[in-house]
């Protein structure tokens, strides 16, 4: 089958999906280890019959809802391509809305002091923001921690696979393996979704793993525990970073308030919605 043929076909499969050619797209250039470039370059290539029916394969997981990135096992974010699994939520766009914010802050921070800035990213994930932390400021040092061993695994291959070697990666309870450590920034794209929230049973979500989605009926449970514990692992001056919901900006405001920190503001992500806050110590 020719590449034109077998991305109409998956399309017309996927059809009624969220991105339907999109997806066929990313499928099938994972399938041909190659770009997309290259699909619109070569559209009268023919494939062979393995590379057809792993094709179909993916397809079918596509259909059944499987998140692209677990299919494929690979995602972009920022400038870096992370390794993908079902341990870790799949960094999103939005997401880089934080790692924009934090940056700018480093920018006027690294001119305020003479020493690398130390930076902490809680819950780590993939660790999409730690790395593209690290990779934009090569002399600093980032931690990231997550709970799960899987993750932390994760983590290092994606440091190692992107040539990154300013970002160290443990196992912790958010600040349980951290004690006596102090941090210029403390980051954090938390579990923020409510329980009760339906979205759970939509989309992507369904596939990824609940511990990384929800925390308590209001979703702000983490966030409570983080904001609560930041300030003796901060240093003066020093930044604290959420991701959180579209309609918890003022809650996360009025807690870094109730917490002590300076100039709580929030951060609108590319669809225009309340996504992320920022405070000092």
């Amino acid at each position: 089958m020719r590449i034109d043929a077998a991305l109409a076909w998956a399309s017309n499969e996927l059809e009624g999906g969220e991105s339907p050619s999109v997806d066929a797209k990313v499928l099938l250039a994972s399938v041909l280890n190659q770009s997309q470039t290259y699909l619109f370059t070569w559209p009268d290539k023919l494939i062979s019959e393995s590379q057809l029916q792993a094709y179909k394969a993916a397809v079918v997981r596509r259909k059944k809802g499987e998140p692209v990135a677990y299919i494929t096992g690979s995602r972009d974010f920022w400038t870096l391509t992370l390794s993908t699994s079902p341990h870790t939520l799949i960094p999103r766009p939005d997401t880089e809305v934080l790692v924009e914010h934090v940056l700018a802050w480093a920018q006027v921070r690294t001119a305020q002091v003479a020493a690398p800035l130390s930076l902490c990213d809680l819950g780590t994930g993939t660790g999409a923001i730690a790395l593209s932390l690290a990779s934009e400021l090569p002399k600093s040092d980032v931690i990231g921690v997550d709970f799960l061993e899987e993750a932390v695994v994760l983590a290092k291959r994606n440091a190692q696979t992107n040539n990154i070697t300013n970002a160290l990666f443990i196992q912790s309870d958010w600040f349980s393996a951290l004690h006596g450590k102090m941090f210029d920034a403390i980051v954090s794209n938390p579990p923020y979704i409510e329980l009760a929230d339906p979205h759970l049973n939509e989309g992507d979500v369904r596939f990824e793993p609940k511990s990384a989605l929800t925390s308590g009926e209001d979703g702000l449970d983490d966030i409570k525990r983080i904001i609560n514990a930041a300030p003796a692992y901060l240093k003066e001056g020093g930044l604290i970073a959420f991701e959180h919901g579209f309609n918890q900006g003022g809650a996360v405001r009025a807690l870094l308030s109730s917490a002590g920190f300076s100039n709580p503001s929030t951060y609108k992500d590319y669809g225009g919605n309340d996504r992320v806050t920022l405070a000092t110590l």
